[in-house]
């Protein structure tokens, strides 16, 4: 058991160097290329046509109006955001999560703000937005229509709507129209909840001599590769959930890999004659999402256009088409999520709305079955409570009450082979040329003492598990998200704010951002370091030398995590520490914490004394 503890040790020492390496000298690098190649994207934006979905030509513009812009062109200049919503009449929308308006030249929603939801931790710092305006710096917006060919003008993104109402809110849906002038009068009706949902009903009556076909669409579409953290336990880009195909996810690297699609500058990939689900853009905390209605077929697409430095990610619906014959009217219901992935709101949505599988929108990742429950408990004692950081302690204590059995019976064998450790080093000294006479004798000790020698494995195994889904929890969460705990720590998804590096504070000067190492990983560091001294020092120097650096390690990689993980594992290694302390002293079992403590700094004293003499 000694060789392969030190294996593992080894094992783990090298494989977190190589983390720490890949992150300072390739993750970080990296992170940042992509942050500058989305401002460079940024600089360069487009006035956004009504492109349409599965490759259909877009309709075209009224004899005598004005042309559409042409997909990837440049704009006469980017303008301000504000600038670029005054240029179009406006529907205010107007709800107790929401604030914006909808075009009525063209009828996208391409405004929203979400009311409680900031920047910073500062509620007078900005509002996240989520949509802007084609033209703007980042345009983002949301769709609706029509598609066809021989029905006369269609609705795109010149037409101005006429809308019955100022101010879209809950309960208070408004009716926008446009008559063609061709026959054809087409309404959309639009309504939006208390969260993030809007539904837009689309009619179109045929008042003309014949019958045309119309293709209901709707689509997402963002203008320039957005800033992403880059992290391999989160998604984010295009997301969507295809009926029977299941959760397609394609990051903006990974689509830009896709076949050509429609057309030479166009790259994507499409699912056809699927019923129920959704297509969307994600980002860590925020989402938009086109809804087709759940039981019609359609297509579904993710795809990138490109001219230039201008890419334009777009997800996007299209159904069957529907046969309008004259003095009829055809109808098609969609829906826009728009917001905040709030884990309550997002399964809610998917219970009462029906939406196939809407709770993956939430990155839950392939241990869904142990972050889901985990967000539960936390979710549980944080309405109990009114602080997510005392439910992460909460939830700590339970899991170690829970695991009792197996982690007692873990230390009682440890116990167990500390009280034969005398025995152990007389058979290595006695079979120390034989190899095997060794091995053979041990396990007749182990055998005889009723010992397991891998149990003491068990504690550690255990906590891997439960560490990932709690990082996974605060880390894809938007619950976490700015959640305060006590003192210093006002949000737990953030690294620890504080730094050594500037005495926590009290040097007159910013600590720099490549190292994070405040007080909590500093506390997590020192339970750790209490908790390997509770056992004998290792015989082997080198066994022994991982031992001592492995809590320093550690301390600074957790420093960059977030605030409530390192809180989770300090709090987890002093319950280790106080449960292994009572089994030790019930099974008559000398502690060893003292001693190694005195002999770790007399051997530091001895170290810097031989280094004066020389």
């Amino acid at each position: 058991m000694g060789n392969d503890k030190t294996n593992m040790f080894v094992a783990i020492a090298l494989s977190l160097v190589v983390l720490l390496g890949w992150n300072y000298f390739v993750a970080a690098p990296r992170v940042e290329q992509q942050r500058q190649a989305a401002a460079q994207n940024q600089a360069v934006q487009a006035q956004a046509p009504g492109v349409t979905p599965d490759g259909i030509p877009s309709p075209a513009p009224k004899e005598g109006g004005p042309a559409a812009p042409v997909p990837g062109t440049a704009p006469q200049g980017v303008v301000p955001r504000a600038a670029a919503i005054a240029a179009s009449p406006r529907l205010r929308i107007e709800t107790p999560a929401l604030t914006g308006s909808v075009a009525l030249k063209g009828g996208r929603i391409d405004d929203v703000k979400l009311k409680n939801y900031h920047e910073t931790v500062d509620d007078k710092s900005p509002e996240i937005v989520l949509f802007s305006p084609a033209g703007t710096e980042t345009p983002y917006y949301a769709e609706f229509g029509w598609v066809g060919q021989n029905a006369g003008p269609l609705p795109t993104n010149e037409t101005v709507w006429t809308a019955d109402g100022e101010v879209l809110s809950p309960g208070k849906p408004v009716t926008l129209t446009y008559d063609n002038g061709a026959g054809l009068v087409f309404r959309r009706i639009l309504a939006v909840d208390d969260k993030f949902m809007f539904t837009v009903r689309d009619e179109v009556e045929n008042k003309g001599s014949g019958a045309v076909t119309l293709y209901p669409y709707s689509l997402v579409s963002r203008w320039g590769k957005p800033h992403t953290q880059g992290y391999y336990v989160l998604h984010e880009g295009m997301i969507g959930v295809l009926g029977g195909d299941g959760l397609q996810e394609y990051t903006y690297d990974h689509l830009a890999k896709e076949p050509a699609y429609g057309s030479p500058n166009t790259k994507g990939k499409a699912w056809s004659n699927v019923t129920g689900g959704f297509v969307g853009i994600t980002d860590k905390y925020w989402a938009a999402a086109a809804i087709p209605d759940q039981g019609m077929p359609y297509t579904g697409a993710f795809t990138e256009r490109s001219d230039g430095a201008t890419k334009v990610y777009q997800a996007s619906v299209r159904a069957d088409g529907r046969s309008v014959e004259p003095g009829a009217t055809a109808t098609s219901t969609q829906r826009l999520f728009a917001g905040a992935k709030e884990v309550n709101t997002i399964n809610a949505y998917e219970k009462n709305l029906g939406i196939k599988q809407f709770d993956l929108m939430i990155d839950w990742g392939w241990f869904h079955f142990i972050t889901k429950p985990m967000f539960r408990a936390l979710d549980f004692f944080f309405h109990l409570f009114g602080n997510f950081g005392v439910s992460i302690l909460v939830v700590t204590l339970i899991l170690k009450i829970f695991f009792l059995p197996i982690a007692n019976r873990s230390y009682v064998s440890m116990a167990k082979m500390k009280a034969v450790q005398p025995e152990m080093a007389s058979i290595r000294e006695r079979y120390k040329d034989d190899k095997m006479k060794q091995q053979q004798a041990m396990m007749e000790l182990y055998k005889k003492e009723k010992i397991n020698p891998v149990a003491g494995c068990w504690p550690v195994l255990i906590q891997i598990p439960v560490f990932f889904a709690l990082y996974k929890v605060l880390f894809i969460t938007i619950e976490m998200r700015h959640a305060p705990f006590f003192g210093w720590i006002q949000d737990l998804a953030a690294p620890d704010p504080t730094s050594i590096v500037n005495l926590f504070g009290l040097l007159p000067f910013p600590a720099p951002d490549f190292i994070h190492l405040g007080i909590w990983p500093i506390i997590m560091g020192i339970t750790m370091f209490v908790q390997m001294k509770m056992n004998p020092a290792p015989p082997d120097p080198v066994q022994a030398q991982i031992f001592t650096f492995m809590p320093i390690i550690f301390t600074f990689m957790l420093g960059s995590f977030p605030a409530g993980l390192v809180i989770y594992w300090a709090w987890n290694n002093l319950l280790s520490v106080i449960q292994q302390y009572i089994i030790m002293r019930r099974n008559g079992v000398k502690v060893e914490l003292w001693d190694n403590l005195r002999g770790t700094f007399r051997r530091g004293s001895t170290g810097k004394n031989a280094a004066a003499k020389s």
